[in-house]
């Protein structure tokens, strides 16, 4: 079992920052892939960043492309997304998940094993 909790959600004004944290429970944090998915109301769980285990490869929704980093510190099992120039569009509920042990990225929902209870952004126009 992995245990994913985030943090650092908020309100932000369009073309602001924020940047999101998930902290893991499992020691063995760098072997999983970990990932950054939102949900806006009414519509779908979409994929937005994800990061390989050891944080050597990236993956991004090219509507985040160019504005938003994933990193991770694997010493403190936590996975980061920085997101700059927010838009309006970009106001949902963010998740954390984690793939499957020893699993590589996906930008699948159905991919991953663990997610994390979400936290909200909201920009304002």
């Amino acid at each position: 079992q992995v245990q994913l909790v985030e943090s650092g959600g908020g309100l932000v004004q369009a073309g602001g920052s924020l940047r999101l944290s998930c902290a893991a429970s499992r020691r063995t944090f760098s072997s999983y892939a970990m990932g950054w998915f939102r949900q806006a109301p009414g519509k779908e769980r979409e994929f937005v960043a994800g990061i390989s285990g050891s944080g050597t490869n990236t993956y991004y929704a090219d509507s985040v492309k160019g504005r938003f980093t994933i990193s991770r510190d694997n010493a403190k099992n936590t996975v980061y997304l920085e997101m700059n120039s927010l838009k309006p569009i970009d106001t949902a509920v963010y998740y954390c998940t984690a793939r499957y042990l020893n699993a590589t990225i996906t930008d699948l929902v159905s991919g991953y094993a663990y997610w994390g209870q979400g936290t909200q952004v909201t920009v304002s126009s």
